[in-house]
């Protein structure tokens, strides 16, 4: 992408969190994690009622978005080299994100039924606290921003995920919105797994007035995105009487930059200011039917066998998962059971239950599976079929040359990944349904889908890694895309790791 010959000043990178000096900040709780609060539970459990307490948010923070650990282990990433130093050490956190540990911003709106004075809070991960941006009840602002959402009616707590550009350009330029996009739904589908484990129902709005929300925190609207509002049901009960609309308060900090230069790439604005267009015109109920994952063709159905429980914790599931970088081994051969769990888990997070889809309605994604050493399943190019759990062969043979040759980066060998999995969308159906906001969901449901298998794929004790740095177009023609109208995503790895690693790691909050 533009620019080509963009080279990234690593002597010049941005922090990899926001810093607001001078301001008070407050220790979060953690609630730890409940005794059957599993992983299953978290995917496949009956959407729950019950209601978050500051002990359950500080955990759920904590698991998603907290740094848990340090990990230094030898792998095939192009910084290792530099990981031994502690101003280049790799911090762990529950979320996946796309090429390293650039968070998102997630400001707190709490009103009077929460249990801090009402105001803005900003999350802080490395101290697992949250910073005083703003002292006043200004829910009736958001409210007014989210417009006729339901959810909204009900609570006066909001969680409201931010991005600043230049936190991702810096490294990726003008790629750097799809990333971001795609870690927006990697860290919701973090949340609702957390949460329904928990008992509790989270949901997320993708449509509503940006523009006055980014006024309310105090962003730039060039410089910076507000990609998502979750409205968060309390155990203490909203007043009765909503706040009022308060149009003139902002916050008026801002985060202290790290960075001497920064840059705002035209491909980066071109893309917010057309997803901004109509941001607060939320499409009507059923709007994305007719952009829904495209039908399983033809072919010959070859059944796997049940899913592997997912019976670990949520929160253990989250601490160990990590990226396998190259520690792929074809031998020996998959359980294909741990195949199935990965891939019903990743069809669970084919929707976001966000405010423009339907409660129970047909994912957007669809799963092409390339098998490549998987027990009692033949080499193939295989669609999944998620309602039978089977899979659906397109094209029989090895494809691990064309992995490896269709894959731009050094630090994975496709082939001795023990599968490949592939969703699709189709992209340009979602935006004539809903318009270019679309984008942001098709990304973040990519995003949940490949939080969604690494979480999985860490329950069952295998390997995962996930990859954007491949090439699309020939993608499109090797899985017979071009005509459907769909579009590879993301590609994701799962498989067992050679044994005996050598590698360190280093928990800096109890497990």
């Amino acid at each position: 992408m533009e620019p080509a010959d963009f080279v990234p000043d690593w002597s010049d990178r941005p922090r990899q969190g926001k810093f607001f000096p001078h301001l008070p900040s407050f220790p979060l709780p953690d609630g730890g994690c409940a005794p059957d609060a599993t992983l299953d539970r978290g995917l496949f459990g009956e959407r729950g009622t019950g209601a978050f307490t500051l002990a359950m948010l500080g955990a759920m923070l904590r698991d998603s978005y907290g740094l848990t650990g340090r990990r230094l282990a030898v792998h095939a990433g192009s910084d290792l080299i530099s990981l031994p130093s502690h101003s280049h050490a790799s911090w762990s956190r529950g979320t996946a994100s796309g090429g390293g540990l650039y968070p998102i911003g997630i400001h707190w709106v709490s009103g009077a039924g929460g249990p801090l004075t009402p105001g803005v809070y900003h999350y802080d991960p490395p101290r697992h606290r949250v910073t005083r941006l703003l002292s006043g009840d200004v829910t009736g602002e958001v409210r007014a921003a989210l417009g006729e959402l339901e959810e909204a009616a009900a609570t006066d707590q909001f969680l409201v995920l931010g991005v600043t550009f230049w936190q991702n350009s810096f490294k990726y330029d003008s790629f750097a919105y799809h990333v971001g996009t795609m870690d927006v739904g990697a860290l919701l589908q973090t949340w609702r797994m957390w949460a329904r484990a928990h008992g509790v129902h989270i949901g997320s709005a993708f449509w509503f007035d940006e523009l006055r929300l980014g006024r309310l925190l105090g962003l730039d609207p060039a410089a910076d995105g507000v990609f998502a509002v979750v409205p968060v049901r309390w155990a203490d009960r909203a007043p009765a009487t909503p706040a009022p609309r308060t149009p003139g308060a902002r916050v008026r900090r801002v985060p202290a930059e790290k960075s001497r230069r920064t840059h705002l790439f035209p491909t980066v604005g071109l893309v917010h200011a057309a997803t901004l267009d109509g941001a607060a015109d939320r499409p009507a109920p059923g709007a994305l039917g007719a952009a829904h994952a495209a039908p399983h063709g033809p072919g010959v159905r070859v059944p796997l066998p049940p899913p592997a429980p997912l019976r670990t914790s949520v929160r253990r599931s989250l601490r160990d998962r990590r990226s396998s970088f190259g520690r792929f081994t074809a031998g020996p051969l998959l359980d294909p059971a741990r195949l199935s769990a990965a891939l019903r888990a990743a069809v669970a997070a084919g929707t976001l239950d966000s405010d423009t889809e339907t409660p129970g309605g047909m994912p957007l994604t669809r799963l092409c599976v390339f098998v490549n050493h998987v027990r009692e399943v033949p080499a193939g190019l295989y669609q999944y079929d998620g309602e039978t759990g089977e899979l659906v062969l397109s094209k029989a043979g090895e494809s691990g040359a064309f992995l490896q040759a269709n894959y731009f980066l050094d630090d994975y060998n496709l082939e001795q990944a023990a599968a490949v999995v592939v969703p699709v969308a189709r992209t340009h159906d979602v935006l004539d349904a809903v318009g270019d906001r679309g984008y942001r969901l098709v990304n973040a449901v990519a995003g949940a889908t490949a939080q969604a298998v690494y979480t999985a794929a860490s329950a069952v004790g295998t390997g995962c890694g996930a990859v954007l740095g491949f090439d699309c177009v020939s993608f499109l023609g090797k899985l017979g895309l071009t005509a459907r109208g769909e579009i590879p995503l993301v590609v994701m790895m799962i498989g067992d790791e050679r044994p005996r690693p050598a590698d360190y790691r280093y928990d800096i909050v109890a497990p």
